[in-house]
């Protein structure tokens, strides 16, 4: 992974508690997957951030290395990846994602 690319993924997930990358803006998103996990995250009521990769393939690319993730959206919570909404979905419905979500904003504040 080129290092100017792998410095500006770290500042952007230090950046951002809740962190997306997916196809597409928040305001103009380009993909079904990456609409869900916006609206998933709306209904959690955090914020949260979207970042284009279709824009940026080098990104894209490392990304997909540094995860081992073929697909968008990717999220990010407090640095830490956690997949999409396949994966978060299942956490929300175990009582295992609000604790998470809550701890990750405590230690942002």
């Amino acid at each position: 992974m080129d290092d100017v690319i792998a410095q500006e993924i770290q500042r952007e997930l230090e950046q951002h508690t809740i962190l997306i990358y997916g196809k597409g803006t928040r305001t103009a998103p380009q993909c079904g997957f990456t609409v869900e996990t916006m609206e998933f995250f709306d209904q959690l009521g955090y914020p949260y951030e979207v970042i284009n990769v279709l824009e940026q393939p080098a990104k894209r690319e490392a990304l997909t290395k540094m995860t081992n993730w073929p697909t968008l959206p990717k999220v990010f919570i407090n640095t830490q990846f956690y997949g999409d909404t396949d994966v978060l979905g299942p956490m929300r419905t175990k009582g295992e994602l609000q604790p998470l979500l809550e701890q990750a904003f405590q230690t942002k504040a």
